[in-house]
């Protein structure tokens, strides 16, 4: 025994080096959390078309969508305009200064989002922003 390590014959260590693997699944991990946070839920509707639109995403952003009919959705969920002020309302007393999107479909009513819009100023939410899509 004494011949093989001096001729640089060594036991192996036993074991694997993981390192080069968790890298992998913390890139993926941050990947994931990425897109999924990308979208925010609702329901699907015409967009108006604007030459210049800006990415409004943020954690806490709620989304109220007109559809074509006039129904109104808050996060993807139906609500008369009265139930809309209650859950904003509740929503700014936990977090004061929290972004709105409003959703329109381009056939929908104007008075419809201007409703949604006033009530958005009582409410006296300050972060609004309107969804349009590119033009084609």
């Amino acid at each position: 025994m004494a011949n093989a390590s001096r001729f640089g014959v060594r036991k192996r260590t036993g074991g694997i080096n993981i390192t080069p693997f968790v890298d992998v699944l913390l890139v993926v991990l941050v990947i994931f959390i990425l897109t999924s946070n990308a979208s925010i839920p609702g329901i699907k509707v015409d967009l108006p078309k604007a030459s210049a639109s800006v990415a409004l995403e943020k954690p806490k952003t709620k989304a109220i969508t007109v559809d074509n009919a006039g129904q109104v959705f808050l996060d993807a969920y139906p609500v008369t305009l009265p139930e809309l002020e209650e859950r904003l309302r509740t929503e700014k007393a936990l977090t004061p200064d929290f972004p709105v999107i409003v959703r329109g479909d381009a056939s929908v009513q104007y008075a419809k989002v201007v409703e949604v819009l006033d009530l958005l100023r009582r409410i006296d939410l300050n972060q609004i922003g309107l969804v349009t899509g590119k033009p084609a």
